[in-house]
Parts: structure tokens; sequence; C-alpha cells
């Protein structure tokens, strides 16, 4: 069903929606992004798109102006600080947090307007899908990242589409500019004591830019564990990232059991393998309840598969870290 737009707010004349979007080097999908923005079922003066540029070498911004968007440039900075820069220079009521190699169904703000009277609603949105020719690996990461319940309260959103209400994004201080990535959890964090943060998988952006391949996922979780753990240091550790930062102590301490049965004497692997062996089977176990009630073997195998190199990425960065 079509849901009806919002009417207009009398005596005020700026846009409902503010679109953010970051940019650095993103000659090959801006043009795509802003694309599909033109495309919305939505009232073109009642939303405005912003790209913050971080400097590119490319014609990254004569192509975002080509399309319309107000581009501001601000190099040598982080994407949390190119947000903020976005939010301070937008008029919107709700800032939108878009990343500029993903795309957005025609309904977007429709599905996403059904939360502008929720005053107990500060945060809305849903992880991005992959795009229908993505890898197994993409597919298989998605599975991961999926919220338990399509519509329903989360503790944190992913910035490639996160909707704020500006006096929530206000009164918590906006994006942290000291952190390289992770800044939307460290920013819901914050958010969740204001009000409630609502996952809406209606609310549809697709990310063409996920890693496609092993390699490629390693490299850009280790990355992201980085930028976890300097989040928790400014944060605190809550009690809901105490597994999160575990996992992968218990994942390589798994690995260092598993090369010390190998060079122990035969009366003593059955204790080192045992619980390697179990800490397997919990991500197996893990693996399968992502998949019921359609059980299939292969999906299955690659999710177990992704959560093994997840967790090495992870641990890489903390040993990293440690030193």
């Amino acid at each position: 069903m079509k849901q009806e737009q919002a009417a207009p707010r009398a005596g005020d004349t700026r846009p409902r929606f503010s679109v953010i979007i970051p940019a650095r080097n993103e000659r090959k999908n801006i043009g795509r992004c802003l694309d599909s923005m033109l495309a919305l079922r939505w009232r073109r003066d009642d939303y405005e798109v912003l790209v913050i540029d971080n400097g590119s070498s490319d014609d990254t911004v004569e192509i975002a102006r080509s399309k319309g968007a107000q581009v501001l440039v601000q190099p040598g900075v982080t994407v949390a600080a190119l947000r903020n820069l976005g939010a301070r220079r937008s008029r919107g009521e709700i800032l939108v947090f878009i990343d500029a190699d993903c795309t957005v169904a025609p309904d977007w703000l429709e599905a996403a307007s059904r939360y502008l009277e929720r005053d107990d609603v500060v945060c809305f949105g849903s992880p991005p899908v992959v795009p229908p020719d993505a890898t197994w690996v993409q597919r298989a990461w998605f599975r991961v990242r999926r919220k338990k319940r399509e519509v329903g309260e989360t503790q944190w959103l992913e910035s490639m589409n996160m909707f704020l209400r500006r006096e929530a994004f206000a009164g918590c201080g906006g994006f942290d500019e000291r952190l390289v990535t992770c800044e939307d959890y460290d920013i819901c964090i914050r958010l969740g004591r204001a009000g409630k943060i609502m996952n809406d998988e209606r609310i549809v952006a697709v990310h063409h830019g996920e890693a496609a391949t092993l390699a490629h996922f390693f490299r850009k979780e280790r990355w992201r564990g980085a930028s976890n753990l300097a989040g928790m240091r400014l944060h605190g550790v809550s009690r809901r990232e105490v597994p999160s930062l575990l996992a992968p102590v218990l994942h390589g301490a798994s690995l260092v059991l598993l090369a010390a049965a190998c060079l122990a004497p035969a009366g003593m692997r059955g204790y080192l393998v045992l619980p390697v062996l179990l800490w397997h089977l919990l991500l197996l176990v893990k693996s399968l309840r992502v998949h019921l009630p359609h059980l299939a073997l292969s999906s299955v195998l690659q999710l177990y598969l992704i959560l093994n190199v997840y967790l090495l990425a992870r641990g890489a960065a903390l040993a990293r870290a440690g030193r």
C-alpha cells in the first residue's frame, strides 16, 4: 500500500529530510547514488541532498554538482567529521546518513516517514541489503548483520542507512570525530539514552561496496576492529560489548590450543582438543540459528567460514592494539 506523504508544516519552509553523503574518490558510485535520490517518490522541495567531499582527486565533486547535490569540500578529516559538517550545514528536521556506494529504493523516504510523529524514536533505519549480483561472501555477511526482527527496537544501526532527529543528534554531541570508523555504534550508545532506536527493513538501501572476497573482508574487519577498540576507550565498555570483545580472544586461544595439541604427547591431545571442538561447535550452532527454519548446508558452512575470518580479523586488531 502506498503511504501518503506527511503534510507540509504551516509556516515552516525547511525540508523534512537532509540526506548527507560523505565521499572521497567515489566516481564509480556517486552518480548511481544520486540518481536513486532523484528517483524518490517524495516531494523534491521537502528533502535536500548534501555531498561532503574529503578532498577527492577524481571528478566526484563535478558529478555530484551535475546531479543537483549541494557539495561541501573538507579534505583530511575523518568520515565522522564529514558527517558532522553536513549536519551543521543542513536544514532538515531529520538528518539522514548514507554512504556514496549505496542506492535507495524509490519509497525510501515514504517508509521512513512513518516515524516522523514518533517522538519516542530518536534514530531509525536498517542495515543496507546487498545487490542481486552479490558474492557469497557479501550474502553471508549480510545474514550476520541483519537484525533478528524485521521491525523492532535495536541497540544500534549502521550509518550507511541511518535517520536521526536533529535535536537528538545535537543533544548527544554528534559523531565522535576522533574515530576513524565504528562512529555509528559509538553515537548509538549515546542516542540510546535519549530514546528508542528502531530497525525497520521497509526502509531499504542497497550497499554495493560490501567486501566481495574473504581477503578483502579480513582487511576491512581488522581495520574496523581497531576503531572499535578506540570507541570502547572513549565511551567505556558496556555489558553488551563484552561478548564481542571476548569472542576474538577465545577464538585465538582455540588456535593456540590446537597448535599445542599437535606438539603435545598423545595422552594430552584430547584435553587440548576438547575446548577447541566445543568452541567451534558454538560457531556452528550460531551459523545454524541464522538459517533456521530454512536450513541449507552450504549456507551454514559459508557462514561458519565468515565467522572464523571475522574473529581472526578482530583478534588481529586486538593483537595490534596490544603491541
